[in-house]
């Protein structure tokens, strides 16, 4: 039996950036817990990340991310890079099942254990079992609306909890 559900969404406009996540940790067919905290800050408040997957692999990537941006002054792209090519080579790393989204105020990337350093095309991106309907959700709101970043993640992640079982109302936005 598998930890599921967690969604994670980076939304990115005019200027500042959220990234929101939901609270839901399920194992098998039950909630085992309903407001876990799945997004942070970090480097002086500067970075915010989520994370989907495993808890104890995604606190493991926190601390590996906190020092490749202590190593390289908060340049979030190098950061990214740094840690998705340790990630990948490390043989004790490259067994974590997590993903990170992580972003300051001018970038997204979403990093992955396969060496992927992805920034989305339309200023939003999300992982997890609901991401895609939290991304769909997203994407409307922003060619539809003028709501700003915070607004779009958390409506856009309530909507995710309507549709997704793995995802819940209970949502913690994070801006820059």
């Amino acid at each position: 039996m598998s930890f599921r559900g967690t969604t994670i969404l980076a939304v990115k406009r005019d200027g500042k950036t959220a990234i929101a996540g939901d609270g839901q940790v399920t194992l098998g067919e039950a909630v085992m817990k309903g407001n876990a905290r799945k997004v942070r800050r970090m480097y002086h408040d500067r970075i915010i990340t989520g994370f989907a997957g495993a808890t104890a692999d995604a606190f493991t990537l926190f601390d590996l991310f906190d020092k490749k941006l202590n190593q390289f002054n908060g340049d979030l792209t190098r950061s990214a890079v740094e840690m998705a090519k340790e990630w990948r080579t490390d043989r004790t790393l490259r067994r974590l099942e997590a993903m990170m989204l992580v972003a300051d105020l001018e970038k997204i990337y979403l990093i992955s254990g396969t060496g992927d350093v992805i920034e989305p095309e339309y200023g939003a991106i999300a992982i997890g079992s609901g991401g895609n309907y939290a991304y769909a959700a997203a994407r409307a709101f922003l060619d539809g609306s003028d709501l700003p970043a915070g607004e779009i993640a958390q409506r856009s992640l309530q909507i995710a909890s309507e549709i997704c079982i793995y995802t819940n109302d209970k949502i913690i936005v994070e801006e820059v």
